[in-house]
């Protein structure tokens, strides 16, 4: 496993010492905690990014002619 040196001032690190003591963990065990959700967050943006074309090409099927009219649309809000 590589290892990652990261410099940071006096403050930040006690107070990272001290989140990760809060939580039964080590500053290097929130650091790797943190890695590990930006890969799942990619891996979010790929999934929402894949549902939002196929939501897409649906939408493409849509016709102007199909549009309700003024009144129509109206009714419908009142219900």
């Amino acid at each position: 496993m590589p290892n990652i040196t990261v410099t940071v001032s006096d403050d930040v690190y006690r107070t990272a010492r001290i989140r990760a003591a809060e939580r039964g963990s080590s500053v290097s065990g929130l650091v790797a905690e943190y890695l590990r959700s930006l890969a799942e967050r990619d891996d979010d943006f790929a999934r929402l990014e894949a549902q939002q074309h196929r939501a897409q090409s649906e939408i493409a099927r849509f016709s102007a002619r199909e549009r309700l009219a003024r009144n129509e649309l109206h009714a419908r809000a009142l219900r």
